[in-house]
């Protein structure tokens, strides 16, 4: 996830070109692995398993960007807990304007609605799509001890942020390996933006625990950002049903990368302020 960065510097034509030239070299080296012991047995498997690896990255990277190429994208900025993020408004070309309601409007940590009984995850803002089926929210907490065990967070690994988030994420009065079972991480990674570290991570969330619903609407498909202040962890999510990832999957993606916190102003409050207050 690089922020769709092609597309601000490459014309459309020009990035057509190279993913066609890219899928082809793909299915070429994807070829010669196959046949390699035929033509050169010495060569190791592990450098072909690399080389595929970084290949099938950069092909996936630059089809999000073309499927994310023609969106209008705006900001909020939330000055009470001091962060901003960009959203997907209209899809130009094909006409199409997202339904975008605020279900839950920036408040302090003190006040927000609770993820699970024990109120350490809370949400701070949210706003659904109803029609298209997405959500976008943020949520503030503290870091889950079991997983995050240094106080210096640039020492985190992404997965250990993951799981300290998703710990504390669900309704459901269980234990936190429980609510984490709900949950499935498919990747994790960090990166520093400002000298601070944000971590990246994506994941499946299983919507029901019946065997009657359609497979592709049993899961909902995440992506997330998470960054740290003042001991209390910052996360952005977005999610789609898992049909519908290939569409709006990449556009989610974007949002996410520009998850950013800000330098506090006059109107912030810490969560650290009246934890307990919930009025």
């Amino acid at each position: 996830m690089l922020q769709c960065c092609f597309k601000t510097h490459f014309p459309k034509r020009v990035m057509e070109k190279g993913f066609a030239a890219l899928g082809s070299f793909f299915f070429a080296l994807h070829t010669f692995s196959i046949f390699r012991y035929m033509f050169i047995p010495s060569l190791p498997l592990s450098l072909v398993h690399l080389v595929h690896d970084e290949m099938t990255y950069y092909v996936k990277l630059i089809a999000g960007c073309l499927a994310a190429e023609d969106v209008r994208m705006t900001s909020l900025v939330d000055e009470i807990n001091a962060y901003t993020y960009s959203y997907p408004v209209e899809l130009p070309s094909k006409k199409f304007l997202f339904k975008w309601v605020e279900s839950r409007k920036p408040e302090r940590y003190s006040s927000a609605a609770p993820l699970s009984p024990d109120a350490r995850l809370r949400i701070v803002s949210e706003r659904v799509d109803i029609v298209d089926n997405l959500i976008i929210s943020v949520s503030i907490g503290p870091p889950n001890v079991q997983f995050l065990k240094s106080k210096d967070k640039k020492t985190w690994a992404a997965k250990d942020v993951a799981d300290s988030v998703l710990s504390d994420k669900s309704a459901l009065r269980v234990t936190s390996s429980q609510r984490m079972s709900e949950s499935s991480v498919l990747d994790a990674h960090a990166s520093e933006i400002d000298g601070e570290p944000y971590w990246y991570y994506e994941y499946l969330v299983r919507k029901s625990p019946t065997k009657s619903a359609q497979e592709a609407n049993l899961y909902r498909h995440y992506v997330a950002s998470t960054a740290e202040r003042e001991g209390y962890l910052y996360s952005l999510s977005a999610s789609t049903l898992s049909k519908e990832w290939t569409k709006m999957g990449p556009l989610l993606e974007q949002t996410v990368a520009s998850f950013r916190l800000l330098p506090p102003t006059d109107n912030y409050v810490p969560p650290y302020k009246d934890p307990w207050r919930f009025w």
